[in-house]
């Protein structure tokens, strides 16, 4: 059994300002999970927004980019674009599968998907980023999505 290192790089940034805040909280730091797909051991590094600037000492070995957006954090909005854009146009990740999750979708102050889409200028970045990029929408909170995060995970992870 081989182990892949999948570099989960997350962009979290406070709570919705309509409604409880869900009971996530953002990542400080770095955490590791291993996942069994096809019986291949996969190891996810989720490493925090916050953590922005040492993102790039991990994208020399990275095989997948799974970038996390608050959607209902319309604040940070701008802010995770650029963090967006720039893990995009590193060259060590000119290849690397990328998945782009719109998170806390089950919150009652999120925009709608074409709106949060067209603020980052999604049609624009995919059509002109070198990777291939998947968009997809969850809930951490509910699991919402999780099955179609794992199997777009598996797809690129499992060959």
């Amino acid at each position: 059994m081989t182990s892949k290192e999948v570099y989960e790089l997350i962009s979290l940034h406070g709570s919705c300002e309509m409604g409880s805040p869900p009971s996530t909280l953002p990542t400080v730091g770095t955490n590791l999970t291993d996942l069994i797909l096809k019986k291949k051991k996969v190891t996810v590094r989720e490493i925090g927004g916050c953590m922005g600037p040492i993102w790039p000492s991990y994208f020399q070995d990275c095989f997948s980019v799974i970038f996390m957006v608050d959607s209902a954090n319309i604040v940070q909005i701008s802010s995770s674009c650029i963090q967006l854009l720039s893990v995009l146009s590193a060259e060590p990740l000119r290849s690397t599968s990328v998945l782009i999750l719109f998170n806390k979708r089950d919150m009652p102050c999120i925009m709608s998907l074409t709106e949060i889409k067209s603020l980052f200028r999604m049609d624009d970045i995919i059509a002109s980023a070198p990777q291939p990029i998947t968009t997809l929408e969850a809930s951490a909170r509910s699991g919402q999505g999780l099955q179609e995060v794992l199997g777009w995970l598996e797809s690129v992870t499992v060959k």
